[in-house]
This record gives structure tokens, C-alpha cells and sequence, in this order.
């Protein structure tokens, strides 16, 4: 842009009563980070004038002494907020000492978009965001916003949604303002969760208005006293929020869809191109995972079974389908489309669109073919059975990720040296902060595991005898210890507690303990 462009465009911002500008670029979360900037100073915002040091931020690879990182807006992204109509948003790429900053998720993602472009391709990208909605009302206590949002089985439920939709609505009018085109929003299949689903766009669209997608989601529930929240399995017992990536591929000229076919003998109405896209993908999906799933919770998400409602309709397994939801890869009804649904809420859209993309790209170049589609309910599938079919578990842990990610090729080649060394770094921390943590689960477990055992009346631990190690009282009361010897409780099931605790044993007292020995 020359000096006449930026004064034609700070002339139409000031026209909707813009005072202030924000240059956004994002950390590695993929979350918008930037200056306030007077609408005055347009002309030298646009050319790089706010410097930000990287170092104060998540992965953005800068030591203290390094020269300040700089964004340089994209005026074809701007965005006026609608809870705050004063200000306009622009996405940004980094630069450093005058030249395209490396590590720059953005600039990443463009640089796999301009090898799709060469190729003659154009990436259509759509993401279906999951979320909660939620009240904090204590310390450590969050509630669904909708006072009857207690269904086992909240899906679709209109009640649940129409308790919660002043909010919802508000949000949906908020996006149709900006051009998101919202077609449908739902209640999903946890209480207090959602999913608003908007047109899709070209990529770097999409990844720009998915991260300004969740600050405006935050800012309008903070309006309201609530809080959005974008953690992949917050409730051990309710579904996760994915964030599926629904992707094609155009023609870079005439737009027309390569991925369509009428007459697909697979059955799903998806072209040869578009089964090699999925190729790729299978093919380095471990490694995907790192950065699609990129946090220690979301792999709590990727499980088959664990929500009230039965299935978690989660991926768990390394394969593709037609419309079938138990596969880590899908073509949608109608075909034309191929939807990854191990993405989550919290993924970064610029690394993982990148990652995604350029995996696709592999699998048409090298004619990766994907096989035939599983139409079965995978989660129904034995293990013997899996492994008869070639099919592999995706990976069960941030650290199994962040392994497969950093083995691949693909990581290094897409990421660059700088972003793919700061990755693998910050997650592993991640991943070790985590394991060193001492979690309420394991003190509830274990702190008086070994006291519980020999406390408990005698009909609490008839289950537990049974089905696991046998524990004989000894008779000072200190402790208890493994018994070998099977034991059968009595069926008069004596409420003497103090009897339990100082140990009977076989020998003292046949009416709690009978004791069988085997030689």
C-alpha cells in the first residue's frame, strides 16, 4: 500500500467512528496479541512502527536481547469489534530486522498456501467450532449459563439451547455483522456446549477470522458475567469440543472444486485428488496430532467412550471413512469435502491449516492412496481385529504426539528450523509440567490407600476381596498386609468396625474372617 492507500483507508475507518487500530500477530497458541494504536498513526502501523518484544510471549523465539519483533497488518482482514466499535483489527504477519520473521505462524501458514497456489491449487478451509459456555460460581465450581442445561443427553435439546440463546443470539448477529454468514448453531453434547458453524473461506481467511472467532466469543460472555472457554475436555464425563477441519481444493483459476466426483467407485463422491489429500494425511497424521490436539487435555478428548451420553464421538483411531463419525477422517454426505475431527477448540488454525495442508500436498504429489473407506462403527472393532485392517491408535498422549512430531520430516520442512525446535520444546515442557504434577485424582487414590483398605467395614470390601488382594487385620492395629490366602467373608456381616481395624485373624475370630488355606 502507498501513502494514498493508507489515507483512503483511515478516511473510511474514521467514517465508522474507528479511534484505535489493533496489528494482530498471535503466540503459539494461536491467541491475538497487540498494541493499541491511534487511528492517527494508520500510515505507520501499516508499515511495521510497533515493535513487541517475543520473548514476553509463548513461543514466539526471541531471546531478551533479540531486536523487537514488528506486525505488519493485512488491510484486506480488517475487522471492526462489535462489542467495541471504536477499535478495528487488522491479522498481521511478524517481521524482525526488516524481513519476514521465520517463526511467524501466520507466515508459516502462507508459505504452504503459496506451495498449494504453485501447484495451481486453491485451499478452501472450514472449521466447526466446539465450546462451553459457562458461570463461574465458586472458587473451583463452573455451571452450564441455561439453569435447566442438566440433560444426560443435551444434544439438539431446544430447551437447553433456548435458556442460553440471549447469549447465543447475541453472539450469531455479532458474526453475521462481519460477514461469517452463521447457518446454524446447536446445542452440542455437553452441558453448557455449543457449536456455531459459518461458511467456510480461502485459508488464510479462515485462520484469520477463527482466532478473532474466539476473542469475540471471550468478550461477549465477559459482557454478560459468563466465560467461554476453549479447553478441549473440560468435564471428565461429557463429550470434548473439537474444532474440525473441513477442507478442498479448488482450481486456482476457475475455482471449480477438484475434490467433487459423480461418479466415485469408493462410494463417497470424492475425486482420485481428494483420496490422495487424505493420503497424505493418514500417512503423517501422528505427527499432525501435535499440533491439530496440541495440549496435555486433548488427548482426554480423543477416547471412544467416557461421556453420559455413551460415545464421545471423538477420533480414536488412525483412519478414514464415508459419513461415519468414528474415524479420525471423514467425507461428509454429498462428498466434495474431507473433515479431520481430531482438531480441537485450542488449536492454532495458522500451524495446524499449515501442518494439514501441506501433508495433503505430499499425499498428491507422491499419489498416496488412502484404500478403501471404513464404513463400520470402528469403535466397535477389537483390537485383533484393528490390526487385521492396518489400523493404528492415534496417539494417547501429548508426549506420543510431540515423539511422532518430531521423527517426521514433515514437522521440520514446514515449520522451519527456528518454529519446529521452539515447538517440540515448549510442548515437551508442557508435557513434563504436567507428568510432575501431583493431580487431585492420585492424592484421592492413593493418600490413604493402604488405610481405606483395612478400615472399611467388612461388607465395603467384599468386592474388593474378591476381585483383587486379600487383607488380613493384625492384631496391634498399625497395619494391615497381603494375605496369600483366599478368604471368604461371613454372612452375618458384623458391623464391628473396631474388630476390622485391630485384625481379627482366622484363628481369632471365625466369625468375620474364614480363612481357606491351599496346603
Amino acid at each position: 500500500m502507498n501513502q494514498r492507500n493508507f489515507e483512503k483507508l483511515s478516511r473510511e475507518l474514521q467514517a465508522k467512528h474507528v479511534k484505535y487500530m489493533l496489528a494482530s500477530y498471535v503466540d503459539i497458541h494461536g491467541v491475538s496479541k497487540s498494541k493499541f494504536v491511534p487511528i492517527s498513526h494508520l500510515a505507520e502501523m501499516m508499515q511495521g512502527s510497533e515493535l513487541c518484544t517475543g520473548a514476553a510471549l509463548d513461543g514466539v523465539p526471541q531471546d531478551v536481547s533479540d531486536e523487537e519483533v514488528s506486525p505488519h497488518p493485512d488491510p484486506q482482514s480488517v475487522l471492526i469489534l462489535p462489542w467495541r466499535p471504536d477499535v478495528a483489527w487488522f491479522a498481521s504477519d511478524l517481521y524482525c530486522e526488516g524481513m519476514s520473521f521465520e517463526a511467524c505462524s501466520r507466515t508459516i501458514f502462507k508459505r504452504v498456501l503459496a506451495q498449494a497456489s504453485d501447484m495451481g491449487y486453491q485451499f478452501n478451509f472450514g472449521i466447526e467450532p466446539e465450546f462451553f459456555l459457562l458461570n463461574q460460581t465458586g472458587e473451583s465450581e463452573f455451571i452450564p449459563i441455561g439453569p435447566r442445561d442438566s440433560l444426560a443427553k443435551p444434544a439438539y435439546d431446544v430447551r437447553s439451547t433456548l435458556d442460553s440463546f440471549e447469549l447465543l443470539e447475541e453472539i450469531v448477529m455479532k458474526l453475521n455483522g462481519l460477514g461469517y454468514d452463521v447457518y446454524s448453531f446447536d446445542h452440542e453434547d455437553g452441558n453448557g456446549q455449543f457449536e456455531i458453524d459459518f461458511r467456510y473461506f480461502d485459508g488464510l481467511t479462515m485462520a484469520d477470522r477463527f482466532v478473532f472467532f474466539r476473542l469475540l466469543l471471550q468478550e461477549t460472555a465477559h459482557q454478560h458475567g459468563y466465560f467461554a472457554s476453549f479447553m478441549p475436555k473440560p468435564f471428565s464425563d461429557r463429550a470434548g469440543s473439537g474444532a474440525h477441519y473441513n477442507m478442498s481444493l479448488a482450481d486456482r483459476n476457475s475455482g471449480k472444486n477438484l475434490f467433487e466426483c459423480d461418479d466415485d467407485p469408493r462410494g463417497c463422491s470424492l475425486s482420485e485428488i481428494g483420496y490422495c489429500f487424505i493420503g497424505g494425511i493418514l500417512k503423517h497424521l501422528p505427527a499432525l496430532c501435535a499440533v491439530v490436539s496440541p495440549t496435555v487435555n486433548s488427548y482426554k478428548r480423543l477416547i471412544k467412550e467416557g461421556s453420559m451420553s455413551g460415545f464421545t464421538w471423538a477420533p480414536v483411531f488412525a483412519c478414514f471413512g464415508n459419513n461415519n463419525r468414528t474415524n479420525s477422517l471423514r467425507v461428509p454426505l454429498g462428498g466434495g469435502r474431507v473433515e479431520l475431527r481430531a482438531a480441537d477448540i485450542s488449536s492454532n488454525p495458522y500451524l495446524g491449516g499449515a501442518m494439514v495442508l501441506a501433508a495433503g500436498l505430499e499425499g498428491i504429489r507422491d499419489q498416496l492412496d488412502p484404500g478403501l473407506p471404513h464404513t463400520d462403527n470402528m469403535y466397535l472393532k477389537s483390537d485383533e481385529e484393528l490390526n487385521q485392517l492396518g489400523v493404528s491408535y492415534l496417539p494417547r498422549s501429548l508426549e506420543q504426539a510431540i515423539d511422532a512430531f518430531e521423527k517426521d520430516p514433515l514437522s521440520r520442512q514446514v515449520m522451519g528450523d527456528l518454529m519446529f525446535r521452539t515447538y517440540v520444546d515448549f510442548k515437551r515442557g508442557e508435557w513434563e509440567e504436567y507428568h510432575n504434577h501431583v493431580s487431585d485424582w492420585e492424592v484421592n487414590r492413593y493418600l490413604k490407600f493402604f488405610w481405606r483398605s483395612c478400615a472399611k467395614k467388612p461388607q465395603d470390601l467384599r468386592t474388593q476381596a474378591v476381585r483383587s488382594s486379600i487383607w488380613r487385620g493384625i492384631s496391634d492395629g498399625s497395619a494391615c498386609f497381603p494375605d496369600p490366602r483366599p478368604v471368604e467373608f461371613c454372612e452375618n456381616q458384623c458391623d464391628s468396625h473396631a474388630d476390622v481395624l485391630h485384625g481379627h485373624t482366622s484363628q481369632q475370630c471365625s466369625h468375620h474372617w474364614q480363612g481357606k488355606r491351599s496346603g
